[in-house]
């Protein structure tokens, strides 16, 4: 198998610590395998969506010194690598999803669903979409579509409920049943792809064997292989790494402080230790080695040592890694990087 990883964020800020991590990850695996290394900019969010988002993480890559194969930039024979430049492509496999019967598209008015969702609530209900859609004939379908205005498409979920399970590199086995999941969203009334469904396409299309990123993610992954299912596509291996946890055992957020890589840089962080720190954050060598440059991490890192046990964001710790890079570097380099960061503060 040649390996192809992809990190795919959304421009909607700027690179923080969790998908930094995320992005080295996958870098670090493809480097140990021989692999390729993708970016794709997830912008099909057109409301939060920004170039200036865009050139932000981009930066943070490259500050990081994670150099992409195929992306922005650089190209590739598996683009574009923006999903607003793939559109054609997801209405063809909705097309092809419609067709085989494996979705159907879905008249119901965003007052209509918030309202069933307010009854279903009321009753204690998991609200979930009730399928009304999925029984209208053919004729009924094509007499809507003609009305006005055009409609969302929904996957149809198997009739008969079944295991939706994948062995994950890091968690283990990781089941679900068919029936926790409703008929969703694939494409909205507006045109543009749902996360899932985009995703879905994107991996397919751009041939990607493992798929690496947080474990929030691990509710999106039964639809998704729901979908690979109904396409016939063959499955990606998947890896979540934990989430990454604030001193007081919360979600790192802004609360905490800095979040991005770049605010880290303005602190005085060198991109030599913010790797080796981030690294840190869930993986470990042999429990005892803490010490890493980028180019000895591409020659021992490996996923099954990731540790499904969320890690905490330790502010000394960074700075205590960044202090030993820092003593590592030779007095010129070192001299010159300190006057640099005095000259912009």
């Amino acid at each position: 198998m040649t390996v192809r990883v992809r990190f795919a964020p959304s421009p909607t800020g700027h690179l923080h610590v969790g998908g930094a991590r995320t992005a080295l990850y996958n870098y670090l695996f493809a480097r140990v395998m021989g692999g390729t290394f993708v970016l794709r900019i997830e912008d099909t969010d057109a409301e939060r969506s920004t170039d200036a988002s865009v050139q932000a993480i981009l930066n943070g890559m490259r500050w990081l010194g994670l150099t992409w194969d195929e992306g922005p930039g650089v190209g590739g024979a598996y683009g574009p690598y923006f999903q607003t430049e793939r559109r054609a492509l997801y209405d063809e496999y909705a097309q092809r999803l419609e067709a085989m019967g494996r979705a159907y598209p879905c008249f119901c008015t965003p007052e209509e669903l918030e309202a069933r969702r307010t009854e279903q609530l009321a009753r204690g209900e998991d609200p979930r979409y009730d399928g009304r859609c999925r029984a209208l004939s053919v004729e009924e379908r094509a007499a809507r579509r003609a009305a006005g205005p055009r409609p969302a498409l929904r996957f149809a979920r198997p009739e008969v409920a079944e295991e939706v399970a994948w062995d994950d590199v890091v968690r283990g086995r990781v089941s679900f049943s068919s029936e926790v999941l409703d008929d969703f969203v694939l494409v909205r009334s507006d045109g543009l792809p749902t996360y899932n469904f985009a995703c879905v396409v994107d991996d397919v299309g751009m041939a990607i064997t493992h798929v690496i990123r947080g474990d929030d993610h691990i509710s999106n992954t039964p639809r998704q292989l729901l979908i690979y299912r109904a396409l016939g596509a063959p499955l990606p291996l998947f890896a979540h790494a934990s989430m990454i946890l604030g001193p007081d055992g919360k979600r790192l957020s802004k609360r905490h402080g800095a979040t991005s890589v770049e605010a880290f840089g303005d602190l005085g962080i060198l991109p030599e230790g913010m790797v080796n720190f981030l690294a840190l954050l869930g993986w470990a060598l042999d429990g005892k080695t803490e010490l890493f440059t980028l180019a000895e991490l591409e020659k021992v890192f490996a996923l099954e040592r990731v540790n499904p046990n969320p890690a905490v964001f330790d502010t000394a710790k960074l700075e205590w890694v960044n202090a030993q890079h820092l003593k590592r570097l030779d007095e010129s380099d070192r001299v010159a990087r300190v006057l640099d960061w005095l000259a912009a503060h």
